[in-house]
């Protein structure tokens, strides 16, 4: 379940080969999510473990090369990544939080990649 236009996708690009994701809300926002940080900010289980927050996973190569997107209902994608890694769950809510936007991380250093608290 979604939470208004704020967590409605309405439109994603990622062409082949591009390093940057871009995401449209249904609040008019626009994200742009370079694969570092999609990647390093995997949510799953695997890259994550069980803890209490999200840490930066340093990543490069073909780790980085988005494979093919899956809208999960109406709330997340799965990630389909080149080198085969797919089992990340990126809620619309999850990506909100990492938006890389001077206005969403105002605070944050470009560059930097905080942790981040499970939501």
């Amino acid at each position: 379940m979604t939470e208004g236009p704020r967590l409605r996708c309405v439109a994603i690009r990622s062409p082949r080969g591009a390093q940057v994701t871009e995401i449209d809300w249904g609040d008019g926002h626009k994200s742009a999510y370079p694969h570092e940080v999609l990647r390093g900010y995997c949510p799953c289980a695997g890259c994550q473990g069980h803890t209490g927050t999200i840490r930066f996973i340093e990543c490069k190569g073909a780790q980085l090369e988005i494979e093919d997107f899956e809208v999960v209902g109406n709330y997340a994608l799965r990630i389909q990544w080149f080198d085969g890694h797919g089992t990340g769950i990126y809620s619309y809510k999850y990506l909100r939080s990492i938006c890389q936007c001077p206005d969403c991380r105002p605070n944050t250093p470009l560059g930097e990649h905080p942790r981040i608290p499970r939501a």
